[in-house]
């Protein structure tokens, strides 16, 4: 049977995959399911939050400047506010919070995620679902990390801090 054209049967799997990953993020919805404090309140402070903590806004002017979407910008400057993150960089790893964007060649993101674990810093890698290359660069910093990673369909969180190996994908 066609369905506008196609072949029903071309967009099954595309559809099936969207589900699976649609129902294993369900379980963390608004938090629920998350046994990590941290996480947790990351999750209600930040994540659930549309509107911009009080406090410095440079860093969500600089990401509405290069292109991130509004919610992602408001959700990222509000972890910084919420963690207290005095600086960020992007595409560097010499500051408290390293935003490492789609254009960073893989070789150059893996040495800067090098840098901030030695350095303790936290690390955002923007649009982790952007083709199977991103998708499995993404797929090896979660495995090699021994610390928590938070995925949240916009931007994987690399935290490198005293919290143990864990994996949410919100």
């Amino acid at each position: 049977m066609k369905l506008t054209g196609h072949r029903l049967s071309l967009h099954l799997p595309r559809r099936m995959a969207e589900l699976r990953n649609r129902l294993s993020r369900a379980r963390y919805f608004r938090g629920h399911g998350v046994h990590s404090p941290f996480v947790y309140d990351i999750v209600r402070e930040v994540f659930m939050r549309h509107t911009l903590l009080d406090g410095d806004r440079r860093l969500y002017e600089t990401l509405l400047s290069a292109g991130v979407p509004h919610r992602r910008a408001v959700q990222l400057q509000n972890l910084a506010i919420h963690c207290g993150y005095a600086s960020f960089g992007m595409n560097r790893a010499d500051a408290d919070l390293c935003i490492v964007t789609r254009d960073l060649p893989r070789a150059e993101t893996l040495a800067l995620l090098r840098r901030a674990r030695e350095e303790g810093h936290t690390v955002a890698v923007m649009s982790p679902y952007d083709g199977r290359e991103r998708q499995a660069l993404c797929a090896q910093i979660v495995a090699g990390h021994r610390s928590t990673t938070v995925d949240n369909r916009g931007y994987l969180l690399v935290f490198n801090n005293y919290l143990p190996k864990q994996h949410f994908r919100l």
